[in-house]
């Protein structure tokens, strides 16, 4: 718990804000090697606390057919060699109770997904394994919903939670961000997180040759997505990456090309410094007397 807290500590410290980037899934071992050095590389370069994220298994995949990723015991063997390579702290996600306390013995962030974020034996487990716990809030959620999924983890023991806004959907094959979200999710008390990437995913939106269906998304408006969250004032920023986003097995229409990171972030720190966001803004309803 001493190492999570002094983590949890210095990224609410980052200025202007800390990023959790990587790949959407684990593709091969080489690939996320390879891919964690290039964005620690550019992190330091701009000055960013980095945490590497990828998934070892893609359980809400659109269909069977999906790739999925190595699997909990594989997938954890390859984050270790990432973490102990390159010295950089672990984000990654659980779908089940019993992944927890084997992913809390590598992960630094357990990760809930949207679809699970009021799953109250998920948030406790991984909250006993004294590790930070980043919850997405669902699609489905009001932002209000974030200050009891927050509460959950620290009843169970664990302060160090934090929150994270990934869209909301509306209709169908769409999300929505709203940014009034990234204010009242503020409510929960705790470091806020703006997934960029997954904010912008058309859910069952993309009709494939043969039949069936699978997620597209709007990599176009990474960029606006993101200048809008760190203006508001965001503590963190979550990014997933690829170096041929073309050919990425998973959510490849939604990966930020790894060519583009570095342009990107030092744009969005500029904004973040010269952002007001993160302070509260006090209005003044005095009338004015002439």
């Amino acid at each position: 718990m001493d190492s999570s807290a002094a983590l949890f500590n210095q990224l609410k410290a980052a200025e202007p804000f800390f990023l959790l980037a990587g790949p959407n899934v684990i593709e091969s071992e080489e690939h996320v090697l390879r891919m964690a050095k290039h964005i620690k590389t550019i992190a330091s370069k701009v000055g960013l606390p980095l945490v590497f994220k990828s998934s070892f298994d893609k359980a809400n995949r659109t269909s069977t057919k999906s790739f999925r990723g190595p699997g909990m015991i594989e997938g954890l063997k390859i984050l270790e060699k990432v973490k102990i390579a390159y010295d950089i702290p672990i984000v990654t996600d659980v779908h089940e109770t019993i992944q927890c306390e084997p992913v809390g013995r590598v992960a630094d962030i357990i990760q809930i997904p949207a679809f699970l974020c009021r799953q109250t034996d998920l948030l406790v487990a991984a909250a006993k394994t004294g590790k930070i716990v980043n919850i997405k809030k669902g699609q489905f959620c009001a932002p209000s919903v974030m200050v009891n999924s927050a509460e959950k983890v620290r009843l169970a023991g664990n302060p160090n939670v934090m929150v994270c806004e990934r869209g909301t959907m509306f209709g169908y094959n769409d999300l929505i961000v709203d940014p009034r979200n990234l204010e009242w999710v503020r409510e929960a008390n705790c470091p806020v997180v703006a997934d960029v990437t997954h904010s912008l995913q058309q859910p069952a939106g993309k009709k494939l040759d043969g039949g069936g269906v699978a997620s597209g998304g709007l990599r176009e408006l990474i960029p606006c997505v993101a200048r809008t969250a760190v203006a508001v004032g965001v503590d963190g920023l979550f990014l997933e990456v690829h170096d041929d986003p073309l050919n990425a097995p998973c959510d490849g229409p939604t990966q930020w090309p790894l060519r583009h990171l570095e342009e990107l972030l030092e744009e969005l720190v500029a904004i973040a410094r010269v952002s007001k966001g993160k302070q509260q803004f006090k209005i003044d309803l005095t009338p004015i007397r002439d």
